[in-house]
């Protein structure tokens, strides 16, 4: 039973095509935060002619998240980290967004 444990999970389907992609996403625009700031700041100064005026800010957003998307490393990365959440929830029980709440100090 150990050597199962050690080796790599199987990831399902909607694990490896939805939750892992969800994952990328969410840290590539935390890498990419200046670009996407620059975009939105650009966007709210702009209101509806934003399409026209943004369009440089839109394409150095575009070229930073794509490159991060394509990127297999970072895949990996991703992966990585989605692996480790998963095998802690299993073993806790506890979803990860639950373990960063602060517990009380008085009871």
């Amino acid at each position: 039973m150990e050597a199962a444990n050690t080796a790599e999970p199987i990831l399902r389907h909607v694990e490896t095509d939805v939750l892992i992609p969800k994952l990328m996403r969410e840290k590539a625009k935390e890498r990419c935060a200046e670009k996407v700031e620059a975009f939105t700041h650009c966007c709210k100064e702009s209101g509806f002619f934003m399409v026209f005026k943004c369009r440089e800010e839109n394409t150095a957003m575009k070229e930073c998240l794509t490159a991060h998307y394509k990127d297999p490393s970072f895949f990996e990365e991703c992966k990585q980290e989605y692996i480790e959440e998963k095998l802690e929830f299993e073993r806790t029980g506890i979803p990860k967004k639950c373990r960063k709440q602060k517990l009380p100090t008085s009871m």
